[in-house]
C-alpha cells in the first residue's frame, strides 16, 4: 500500500519539521548524546503543544490519532531528538481515561507518564508483584523515568496502576544508554502505593508501543539515507564520487526501497489503528518487527558506505545509528513480534 498523507498532515509534518530544525539541531543533539540533560527541550516542547499531539482537546491535548502520533516519532527519530517523556505519554494515554486529571496534567504542565517496560519484553511482562496492597518488583529501561512525575505499572494482562514516581516506596535509577539522545532509568518499587487503573488498557499500549517505535527507526532510517546519499556525491576515488561506483548505486537503491516498504507498512500499522479495525494490533507487530529490523540493516549499509569516517563521533550518523539499534531492541526484539504473530496466524502445517 501506497499511503498518501493529506494535505493537513504534510502541513503537520513541514511545521514539525521545521520546528525540530530550529530547536533539536545537531549541536544540541550531539550535546544531548554527551550527556548533556534535555529538559528544557521537553518543556519547550510540552508548553508549544507538540506533546499533546494525538490525545484528545478534552483532556487537554490537540487531537489527531495513530496518524499523527506516528508523523511525530518518525520526525523525533529523523532528528535524533529526545523522545522518552512523550513518547510515554503517548503509550499511556490509554490507561488514563479513569484518571481525566492527570492526562490533562501530562499535556497542560509537561508532565510525562511513563510506561514501566523491561527493554526486552513486550508491556505487561514486569517482574512486579503485589504484595499487601503494595507494588513490590523492579522494572528496567523505563524511559524518559528520570524526568517523569508518574508512571504507568503493568501488573499482569489486562491490569496496571498508577504510580507518583516522587513518594515512598519508589525510586529511579538512572540508566545511561548508548543512544544518548534518550534517558532511562530502572524503577525499583518497594511497597509503592498505586492507584488502579480499571480500564483494560495494556493491548492498547502495546501497540502503541510497536506502531511508534517502529516509526522512529523510520525517520532514523530515511535521515541516514540522506546522509549516506549526500556523502557518495562528495566523497571521491580515482577522481570521481564514490556515488558513481555500481556497487554503492545498488547499496543506496536497497536503502531506499528499506525505507519506502517501511513507511507503507508503519502508515497502514496506523491508519488501522485509528479506525480499531479487527487485526490492527497484528500489523502493528508486524511494523515493530519489520521495520525497526529494516532500520538496523540500512544503519549497517550506511555505515559501510560512510568507511571510515562513519565509526567517528564526530559524524552525524552515529547518533542514527545508535538511535535505529535501541529501537530494534526497545520493547522487544523482532523475534519476541514475530512469534505474536506466528501466534495470531494460526498457521496449519
Amino acid at each position: 500500500m501506497q499511503w498518501q498523507p493529506t494535505a493537513d498532515q504534510e502541513d503537520f509534518r513541514t511545521a514539525l519539521r521545521g520546528w525540530l530544525g530550529q530547536h533539536a539541531g545537531s549541536a544540541s543533539t550531539r550535546r544531548w548524546a554527551s550527556g548533556v540533560d534535555a529538559g528544557d527541550f521537553d518543556t519547550r516542547f510540552a508548553a508549544e503543544g507538540w506533546f499533546g499531539v494525538g490525545a484528545p482537546e478534552e483532556l487537554g491535548g490537540e487531537g489527531g490519532g495513530p496518524v499523527e502520533l506516528a508523523i511525530v516519532a518518525e520526525e523525533l527519530g529523523r532528528a535524533a531528538a529526545p523522545s522518552g517523556p512523550w513518547l510515554g505519554a503517548a503509550l499511556a494515554l490509554p490507561a488514563l481515561s479513569g484518571s481525566p486529571e492527570t492526562a490533562k496534567a501530562q499535556f497542560s504542565d509537561g508532565v510525562a507518564v511513563v510506561l514501566g517496560v523491561d527493554a526486552g519484553q513486550v508491556p505487561g511482562a514486569g517482574e512486579v508483584r503485589i504484595q499487601g496492597g503494595r507494588l513490590i518488583g523492579t522494572i528496567r529501561t523505563v524511559l524518559g523515568a528520570t524526568r517523569a512525575r508518574y508512571a504507568v505499572v503493568p501488573i499482569s494482562s489486562g491490569a496496571a496502576r498508577l504510580v507518583e514516581l516522587d513518594t515512598e516506596g519508589v525510586r529511579v535509577e538512572p540508566r545511561r544508554l548508548l543512544d544518548g539522545t534518550r534517558d532511562a532509568g530502572d524503577l525499583v518499587l518497594d511497597g509503592a502505593a498505586g492507584l488502579v487503573l480499571e480500564t483494560d488498557a495494556l493491548a492498547a499500549i502495546r501497540d502503541r508501543a510497536a506502531l511508534l517505535t517502529a516509526a522512529d527507526a523510520l525517520g532514523a532510517a530515511g535521515r541516514m539515507l540522506d546522509l549516506t546519499v549526500e556523502y557518495a556525491g562528495q566523497r571521491k576515488q580515482f577522481g570521481v564520487p564514490i556515488g558513481s561506483f555500481q556497487a554503492v548505486k545498488h547499496a543506496a537503491a536497497e536503502m531506499l526501497v528499506a525505507v519506502e516498504a517501511a513507511r507503507s507498512i508503519v502508515y497502514d500499522a496506523a491508519i488501522r489503528l485509528e479506525h480499531a479495525q479487527p487485526e490492527a494490533g497484528l500489523h502493528a507487530a508486524v511494523a515493530k518487527a519489520q521495520v525497526t529490523a529494516a532500520a538496523t540493516r540500512v544503519a549497517d549499509s550506511a555505515l559501510t558506505l560512510h568507511g571510515a569516517i562513519g565509526y567517528t563521533f564526530e559524524h552525524d550518523l552515529q547518533l542514527f545509528y545508535k538511535r535505529a539499534k535501541l529501537d530494534q531492541a526497545l520493547f522487544g526484539a523482532p523475534a519476541a513480534w514475530n512469534e505474536r504473530i506466528a501466534d495470531a496466524l494460526r498457521l496449519v502445517l
